[in-house]
């Protein structure tokens, strides 16, 4: 059995990678604030100090590391090229939709150029180049867009504003896809047990304004106030679209609708 090792096992993607590839994979994870639901023996504290990963890649020496860290921007920078320069095996790094967060005009595939106006999509583009241009093929990107499980923290911070009697004000014009936790962990084990490789998009298969979501998710007596961003007139973009479908096979891939019924039953 492949040691897999994930980097930021006790977030949200973490544990849902953990309970999705224990029984497959002989799975280690690091943790920063919260243990991590795995044997004491498996899981190591991170810290974003200089040899910090380079130690426990030295102690768990991984067939497989997946990245989805979250922290400091820069230190996480640092910590990245260390770990390029060590790495003798395969890493699956998790970007992000903010990666093309500068322009909105359009829904992007795997072989648009990155563009970001946000520090946060800056930080994930140098992450991506600089692990593609150590690694090589050895470095798989996997872009992703928000996240949702049933305790994710946007959908408790719904329910507290729900609770309080507060509005809810989606975007009504800002079009793009969602995904599960749970359904990204099963995705990922199949691109980690076929050796996928390049950049890959990942994502609802069809679109919505994020107020269109929202009014599907939540029941109908709460208030929503629906705003525009940016130019009311105007549609603006942020979707994850994939070049290449047939890479995972079709059951893997989930609706908008899917996931509203899932987080609603």
């Amino acid at each position: 059995m492949k040691k897999l090792l994930i980097l930021g096992a006790s977030g949200l993607v973490g544990k849902a990678l953990v309970e999705e590839c224990r029984h497959h994979f002989d799975v280690y994870g690091t943790y920063f604030s919260s243990a991590v639901n795995l044997p004491k023996e498996k899981q190591f504290y991170l810290n974003f100090e200089q040899g910090a990963v380079s130690k426990i890649m030295e102690a768990i020496q991984p067939d497989i590391v997946i990245s989805s860290l979250q922290g400091d921007y820069a230190k996480q920078l640092v910590l990245h090229k260390e770990l390029a320069n060590s790495l003798q095996t395969t890493l699956y790094f998790i970007s992000t939709t903010n990666v093309f967060d500068g322009d909105l005009t359009r829904h992007h595939t795997e072989s648009d150029t990155p563009i970001s106006k946000s520090d946060y999509g800056k930080f994930k583009i140098a992450c991506e180049n600089m692990l593609m241009e150590n690694l090589q093929e050895r470095c798989c990107i996997v872009r992703i867009p928000g996240i949702w499980g049933k305790d994710c923290l946007r959908l408790r911070k719904l329910k507290e504003d729900i609770a309080m009697n507060k509005p809810i004000k989606p975007y009504s014009n800002l079009q793009w896809n969602f995904l599960l936790d749970v359904q990204l962990a099963k995705q990922l084990r199949f691109i980690l047990e076929n050796g996928l490789s390049g950049i890959i998009h990942l994502g609802a298969t069809d679109m919505l304004t994020e107020s269109a979501f929202y009014e599907q998710l939540l029941p109908e007596q709460v208030a929503m106030e629906p705003v525009p961003y940016e130019d009311a007139e105007s549609t603006y973009y942020f979707g994850l679209k994939t070049e290449q479908p047939n890479r995972l096979p079709s059951d893997l891939y989930i609706t908008n609708e899917q996931i509203i019924a899932y987080l609603t039953n």
